[in-house]
């Protein structure tokens, strides 16, 4: 539709910008298409479709902002200009404006019901309203990942949307995919270095990676862009109030207050269930109170929760292998320091674990002292009492009236003490099966029995 003006001179020059616009734009050179629209729309401001042109040329330099208000402006010129309403509506898509886009791309169909673009735009802009909803649910469910590909399918239609962005990134980081996360809100500051919520998920990053402090500072710089933005006075709320947690429970556990560091690190793990590094940690903290507490159940409890959060956790590995091997659960404690092993292949590490293997196959060997009914500590003397007590206990004479299972079975526990004592009152022998020595050349200790009785007659009667 053309507007026409008094000053036809002015109007042939218009007419002689745009052509060059056009010639520049079908070249791709959309900035100097940008300068020449510009020209023509200072010459003759009411002609609609070089507001039009100028806003194609925005929308292929991704400046859909602008290009929304020069589409606004075509219409308001000429309201049954139909590449105007498409165009605008084309912007509100890109833009995430899905329900604005909708009644643009509408228009366009009150003027021309068979326009094949608008319909298939409509139909768009009805998929980003989806998608749309679709990623609320998921965000109040915590599906995260729901999230991210409801607004991946989003993006691909509305490319300059930030707010989609913003979602996105921000269940990238609440999924622990802290690069992806950090990537896309730095490319939105880039474009627009104010932008709070930009500046949020970049805190969110750093929060959740444990770098308490510097992620504070970006909490501090959104809400000075946005003083009401919630969603980062919440987090910087929670990361003041868990560094401060956290740093009152290592007091405490350095001043070896552990009943009290156990309370302050529980009430830490109550703070954000989302800080998955930082709560990972304060498992593993209160796990090592819990061990000093000889709560080694609930120590082991812990550092398990603590590698379910974070399965690079060395220290919580470490920690509740230390756990298992206090309680003679062996087999548990090797497979932990495998895992620390297979990860970091240090010296230290492989001593832990050939300690551990070593303990297990002691564990499954007779346990002498078990056997006599001591403790790994006892004396010489302690030891030969115990000896003289049991062997008196499951001596063949005493049994001869018992049934033959039961005169079977005391021989055979006759002859374990007799065993048992031969090596710990040995004092060589005793350090290598205290060591584990027996182990390596299979040889055993055997013996015991028989040749014991007179020691212990001799000491009875």
């Amino acid at each position: 539709a053309w507007q026409h003006s008094d000053a036809e001179p002015q109007k042939h020059q218009a007419e002689g910008f745009k052509e060059q616009g056009n010639a520049f734009y079908i070249k791709k050179d959309y900035s100097e298409a940008f300068n020449y629209y510009t020209k023509a729309i200072d010459a003759c401001p009411k002609n609609a479709s070089y507001y039009s042109n100028r806003a194609a040329t925005l929308m292929m330099l991704c400046r859909f902002r602008e290009a929304l208000e020069d589409s606004q402006q075509a219409v308001r010129l000429d309201d049954c200009f139909m590449k105007g309403h498409l165009r605008e509506g084309k912007c509100h898509l890109s833009l995430g404006n899905a329900m604005a886009a909708s009644r643009c791309f509408q228009k366009v169909l009150e003027l021309e019901p068979s326009n094949s673009q608008a319909q298939q735009e409509h139909k768009n802009a009805a998929a980003v309203q989806e998608y749309e909803r679709m990623a609320e649910f998921g965000f109040e469910k915590r599906d995260f990942r729901k999230v991210v590909y409801c607004m991946d399918r989003a993006l691909a239609l509305a490319s300059a949307c930030h707010r989609f962005k913003i979602l996105k990134a921000e269940c990238l980081a609440l999924l622990g995919r802290y690069p992806e996360a950090q990537s896309v809100a730095s490319d939105i500051l880039r474009m627009d270095p104010t932008n709070a919520d930009a500046l949020y998920v970049q805190g969110l990053c750093l929060y959740y990676e444990d770098c308490i402090d510097k992620a504070v500072q970006f909490f501090v710089q959104a809400l000075r862009m946005a003083p009401d933005h919630e969603k980062a006075r919440l987090a910087c709320r929670n990361a003041k109030a868990l560094k401060a947690k956290k740093e009152e429970g290592n007091q405490a556990f350095k001043d070896c207050n552990y009943e009290a560091a156990y309370q302050l690190y529980t009430e830490a793990l109550k703070i954000d269930p989302n800080n998955i590094k930082t709560n990972a940690k304060l498992y593993c903290n209160r796990g090592t109170v819990g061990a000093k507490l000889k709560k080694l159940d609930q120590a082991i409890e812990d550092c398990t929760s603590a590698v379910k959060l974070d399965e690079t956790y060395i220290k919580a590995y470490l920690r509740r292998a230390q756990c298992y091997m206090d309680l003679e659960q062996y087999e548990e404690a090797v497979r932990d320091y495998e895992t620390v092993y297979q990860t970091e292949k240090t010296k230290e590490h492989k001593h832990l674990l050939k300690n551990a293997q070593l303990e297990l196959k002691k564990s499954k060997r007779k346990d002498y002292y078990k056997v006599l009914g001591v403790g790994k500590n006892a004396t010489d003397d302690e030891i030969k009492k115990a000896y003289r007590k049991r062997a008196l206990m499951h001596h063949p004479d005493r049994h001869s009236a018992a049934t033959p299972e039961v005169q079977k079975e005391e021989e055979k526990k006759f002859k374990e003490v007799g065993e048992a004592f031969t090596v710990l009152s040995d004092p060589k022998k005793k350090v290598r099966y205290d060591n584990g020595h027996d182990l390596e050349d299979d040889g055993g200790f055997g013996g015991g029995g028989k040749h014991l009785l007179s020691f212990i007659w001799s000491g009875l009667h």
